[in-house]
């Protein structure tokens, strides 16, 4: 069929450069009004629809009971709509990650005031606004481009045009699908926020802070070295006893050894 033929020439605008060797579906002057369409259209949404923040929190919170302020927390994401993640224990302290509805976030953040005294508290805020209104025009558009090759796909009748075609399609479905995957993972981030809790007993001073930086690397390099010179005067002392009682008659031998050999050596020469 001829028609599939003339389409397929050229390169590609919508998915870049074809494989060598692999023509591609060259956008009519239409679809490229549409995609620029699609382009102004996403930042006119961008600017009107509601703005798109992902946003997290951390609390460290001094609690009479930890493994129930935890359940607590815990219960209070899962009641909200949200969930619990990652969550480390030891004797002392605790922290749990959970992810709730951002639009639950700052209740919950009022309520943990309730679950012990909060000491302290950050909320961040992202805002993705623009991110994902491009993703909605690029996904918009690629959706088009799709159905477009897959019309031609069905009206192909000769191998070749069969394989070209589908080559082609099968690359702009790979395209859409990460287009798709990105958009789901920003819209994931928007609506669940992250809530981190540092728990740790009334009374307790607080877990020590890992230092970063020029000046901790440092000491840790100073401490590294003296504890390495600490082992090495160990191990000194550890051998010179040994040292002691075996090199004195080993030396000796080696004395008497040498001196004979001068003599020797001596007598030959006379």
């Amino acid at each position: 069929m001829a028609l599939p033929l003339v389409l397929l020439t050229g390169c590609s605008a919508e998915s870049g450069s074809s494989s060598a060797g692999v023509p591609a579906v060259a956008p009519a002057q239409g679809d490229r009004a549409q995609e620029n369409s699609g382009n102004s259209n996403s930042k006119v949404s961008a600017e009107q629809v509601e703005r798109q923040l992902i946003r997290t929190a951390t609390v460290d919170l001094h609690v009479d009971d930890v493994d129930k302020a935890i359940a607590e927390i815990k219960g209070k994401a899962a009641n909200a709509g949200g969930f619990s993640g990652q969550e480390n224990a030891t004797k002392s302290y605790a922290n749990v990650t959970v992810k709730v509805p951002s639009k639950e976030l700052d209740r919950i953040l009022e309520e943990l005031g309730k679950v012990g005294d909060v000491t302290k508290r950050e909320v961040r805020s992202e805002d993705v606004t623009e991110q994902v209104a491009d993703v909605e025009g690029r996904l918009a558009s690629q959706r088009a481009s799709v159905e477009r090759v897959r019309a031609l796909f069905e009206k192909a009748s000769s191998t070749s045009e069969i394989t070209q075609i589908e080559a082609e399609l099968n690359k702009r479905q790979q395209e859409l699908e990460s287009l798709q995957r990105r958009y789901d993972s920003l819209k994931g981030q928007v609506a669940m926020a992250t809530l981190t809790v540092n728990v740790s007993p009334k009374g307790a001073a607080p877990p020590p802070v890992e230092e970063t930086g020029f000046l901790s690397a440092l000491a840790a390099g100073w401490n590294a070295l003296t504890t390495g010179l600490g082992w090495i005067v160990i191990a000194i002392g550890a051998v010179l006893p040994f040292a002691v009682v075996i090199g004195g008659p080993v030396l000796a031998v080696i004395f008497v050894a040498r001196r004979r050999r001068r003599v020797t050596q001596s007598s030959e020469a006379a």
